[in-house]
């Protein structure tokens, strides 16, 4: 037994991994990367067996936003050329809906640029919302900003499963990649999200300038924090973003990162994210004895790849699609 397959049993006896063994993850060389992703596929197939969710995201609201994150091609400090328009009316969130369940997708995730949701925006999101709820067994999350924990109680009284709002960084690289909210601004709503009795997810961007230190930071966080859902999106460097001339990140890496996180969070959703498409390549399938879980489509203003090709690499890695039936309630 090699030392990935050791370190995967010592999890599943609840170990918790050191800084050094985290960094070791990080450090290994690609010819133990199979080696590495076997272990990372022991504790998956543990918790998960070969599930997959599907996910898709609707952009309900994009661009005009005043916060100055600098990877984000909807913020104030953006130029990149991207649509922009105010939050979709009702009847428009109702039919994403359609199409995600049409797709596959056991978790519809409403999504609106901005630091946090109006009054009329949250209205439009709880009436939508509870519709689409009548309609499709999915489970629906939440991503509309910086949450107060009244309009937290208002999700969840609508119906919504889960909340996503992503620490992003590291507490200590936080302040290098955005100055209008702090870290502790997130990791307050992902409180309020839990107090209000709703599934908290929360994830993180590789590739922003990021120290291996700042990574094993955010896995272990993230397992402070007790997010259910961790999206672990790689840096897709957009034109016209303060991050447009980032460092590329290696497919290698990026499953070397995906395994640092399944042995941090052994029984958590682990989500392959925004920029898999662009930084994975033709290692993408890789990913899933990581992860169990992916986006469908298109993100926010990125597009994915074709659904049907994610099926398809689906079916041929030999995992199987959880279906919306299949899916335990979030919060039950």
């Amino acid at each position: 037994m090699n030392q990935w397959s050791n370190l995967a049993e010592n999890v599943l006896n609840g170990h918790e991994l050191t800084n050094e063994e985290a960094l070791s993850i990080l450090n290994s060389s690609d010819e133990e990367l199979l080696q590495l992703l076997d272990g990372a596929y022991k504790i998956r197939r543990h918790f998960y067996g070969n599930k997959v969710k599907l996910n898709m995201i609707i952009n309900t609201k994009s661009g005009l936003c005043p916060e100055d994150c600098g990877y984000c091609s909807q913020s104030v400090r953006s130029d990149a050329p991207i649509e922009k328009y105010r939050m979709m009316d009702k009847d428009q969130i109702v039919a994403g809906a359609e199409r995600a369940y049409s797709l596959g997708a056991g978790t519809y995730c409403i999504v609106a640029s901005g630091r946090g949701p109006s009054k009329k925006e949250l209205e439009t999101v709880a009436g939508a919302v509870e519709e689409i709820k009548e309609k499709y067994p999915m489970r629906i999350c939440a991503c509309l900003g910086i949450l107060k924990p009244e309009q937290a109680e208002t999700l969840k009284e609508a119906g919504v499963d889960r909340y996503n709002h992503n620490i992003n960084t590291s507490k200590n690289h936080h302040s290098d990649i955005t100055t209008t909210h702090t870290y502790d601004d997130r990791t307050e709503t992902v409180g309020h999200v839990k107090e209000s009795g709703m599934s908290p997810c929360s994830g993180v961007i590789i590739g922003m300038g990021e120290t291996k230190e700042d990574v094993i930071d955010m896995a272990k966080s993230l397992r402070v924090l007790d997010a259910d859902s961790i999206p672990v999106n790689f840096l897709h460097a957009i034109p016209g973003t303060p991050l447009e001339n980032a460092d590329p990140l290696t497919p290698s890496y990026c499953l070397k990162v995906l395994a640092l996180f399944r042995f941090t969070n052994p029984s958590k959703e682990i989500r392959i994210s925004g920029g898999r498409e662009v930084n994975l390549r033709s290692l993408q399938p890789l990913g899933l004895y990581a992860a169990n879980s992916i986006f469908l489509g298109n993100y926010l203003t990125t597009e994915g790849q074709a659904a049907t090709a994610d099926h398809k690499m689906i079916e041929e890695m030999g995992f199987v699609v959880e279906t919306a039936h299949e899916q335990e309630p979030v919060n039950a």
